[in-house]
């Protein structure tokens, strides 16, 4: 493991509004950045309650503003919902303003349920354009677009970083080909991370601009002093997770003692299976699962994210983990 990084989904808590779940993503950058995470991401969501990142591109500057060294990017940008160009723009924009600091990952899942799919990109194609949308973005923010009759202005010659992100083996064949940095979701869909990593890793094709692959795990996190009290902060998201499984979207819950008591069994183990990629404990749980997480799968960078309800428990998590993970990246 080189890197590790965070991903933040900007949760809006229950009692909170969506200025609170903005803040509180300001203040855990910054707390991000002064305990030595590499690169902080940000996801595109649409029409979901308990997430605030729906204006990606907006959020990142904000972030980017607010720290000062961390590498600050989209994890991802959902590309079907977007024309390729104002892509191009938007990032462009964003690494002239923060040179060498903005990544750009890119996503083939809309980020929302259809009919808001529908809403945001108004005529719906029933061909997958997502391979071509991918290669004219980069083509809009390299050198060589100069002639083209069409340009992105800001964004061409900035070279942003592209990576591709995935949760089956379609990401991770396409990265391989492109010669991209690959991140997986295995975050909550770990079901085929292995495969995805053996495919991306082995039939890869070396370019200028990579030469091996690169591959990200995202694994989430929940640390705390105790087993017990992060259980509980825990909860919390597993809460959230249910609601959305079955219909429910919602606010971030406030956490509960027994997750049993408000999850139904079937849907508390689907929970549990699709958040199984995950450290939770105590400092000294939490570094024997993320040390297994690392030797099983052998990330480059690791990436981890958590939704805990309250900001000051949620920022201790998180700094809790960076000491883990630079202890494990330095005794490797």
């Amino acid at each position: 493991m080189k890197r590790f990084s965070l991903l933040d989904l900007v949760p809006i808590p229950e009692g909170g509004t969506a200025a609170d779940a903005l803040t509180n993503t300001l203040n855990l950058a910054r707390a991000a950045e002064a305990a030595g995470y590499h690169r902080y991401w940000l996801a595109e969501h649409h029409n979901m309650p308990g997430i605030a990142s729906s204006a990606t591109a907006i959020m990142i500057g904000q972030v980017a503003a607010a720290t000062n060294t961390m590498r600050i990017g989209a994890g991802g940008i959902m590309l079907p919902n977007h024309a390729p160009l104002v892509v191009a723009e938007q990032f462009g924009t964003l690494a002239t303003l923060f040179p060498d600091r903005i990544d750009l990952g890119l996503g083939r899942a809309p980020g929302t349920d259809m009919a808001t799919a529908r809403a945001l990109r108004r005529h719906m194609a029933p061909e997958d354009g997502f391979p071509q949308d991918v290669q004219e973005l980069m083509g809009y923010l390299t050198d060589t677009n100069e002639t083209s009759r069409v340009r992105a202005i800001p964004g061409q010659g900035t070279n942003v970083p592209i990576w591709l992100l995935g949760s089956s083996l379609y990401g991770a064949q396409f990265a391989a080909m492109l010669a991209l940095p690959y991140a997986f979701a295995s975050h909550f869909a770990p079901a085929m991370l292995e495969e995805a990593l053996h495919v991306y890793r082995t039939t890869f094709r070396p370019s200028d601009t990579l030469k091996e692959p690169y591959a990200i795990v995202a694994a989430g996190v929940c640390i705390a002093d105790t087993d017990e009290e992060a259980a509980f902060l825990r909860s919390s998201q597993m809460l959230a997770f249910a609601r959305l499984r079955t219909g429910k979207p919602g606010k971030l819950p406030l956490p509960v003692d027994t997750i049993a008591d408000h999850i139904p069994g079937p849907v508390l183990a689907q929970v549990q299976h699709a958040l199984s990629v995950s450290a939770t404990g105590s400092p000294s749980t939490a570094r024997a699962r993320l040390k297994q997480i690392i030797d099983s799968y052998q990330p480059d960078e690791l990436m981890v994210t958590g939704m805990i309800h309250a900001p000051a428990a949620r920022i201790k998590s998180f700094e809790m983990a960076a000491e883990i993970l630079s202890d494990l990246q330095e005794s490797a």
